[in-house]
């Protein structure tokens, strides 16, 4: 990609959300579209991994929280959220992986970004054959020798996604910010594809062919 086509999208910025089945390579993709556009990938897994590793307040909270068996509340998911986006490398956009979860959060990341003036652009959804990504999936856990990944755990893992999702997916469809994208293939040939479906929604430079590698 060329410098200018990288500056134009820089100054650009995007204001997105990615979902998609595990083993779709959401993460992967997730990182070369923040490159792309150079906005933040804020990732709600990573954030509490690092808080987490580095015993903060909040990473005590958390792991707390986990250790019980209780899943993270709204409340202090929407709360790391809230003051990730108002760090300055997200005031040109940034892409959400793994936020919101609910229709509570979906709510309220709603209303932060009324008040931001910052309106969500588009929710990028990797869409892939499920029982091709169980497939995939049992199969490398059985190369590298991971016994307690079995195809029922994999296949619940894909279940849960799909249940937890399909009501955010139905909201967001509703307002036009759905934007379907063929999950399977190779790392670039499925950037290229997103690469192509954000251009046709206007979300990007014209000029930008593919997302950063």
């Amino acid at each position: 990609m060329s410098t200018n086509t990288a500056e134009s999208n820089i100054a650009r910025g995007a204001r997105l959300l990615i979902v998609g089945p595990p083993g779709a390579g959401k993460g992967t993709q997730a990182k070369r579209i923040g490159a792309t556009f150079g906005i933040p990938d804020v990732s709600t897994g990573d954030i509490f991994r690092f808080h987490i590793t580095h015993e903060t307040e909040l990473g005590l909270r958390v792991k707390a929280i986990v250790a019980a068996g209780d899943y993270v509340p709204d409340s202090l998911t929407n709360e790391i959220v809230a003051s990730r986006l108002d760090e300055a490398d997200a005031a040109n956009g940034f892409l959400l992986d793994g936020y919101p979860r609910t229709l509570e959060q979906v709510h309220y990341l709603d209303a932060l970004l009324e008040k931001k003036g910052q309106p969500l652009e588009a929710v990028i959804r990797l869409v892939a054959d499920q029982e091709e990504l169980i497939a995939r999936l049992t199969k490398r856990a059985h190369e590298q020798g991971r016994a307690d990944d079995t195809e029922e755990a994999i296949r619940h893992r894909q279940e849960v996604y799909l249940r937890e999702t399909a009501p955010l997916v139905e909201l967001y469809r509703e307002r036009g910010l759905l934007i379907d994208v063929d999950g399977l293939g190779g790392v670039d040939e499925v950037g290229d594809r997103i690469s192509a479906a954000l251009q046709a929604a206007g979300i990007g430079s014209a000029d930008s062919a593919t997302l950063a590698s």
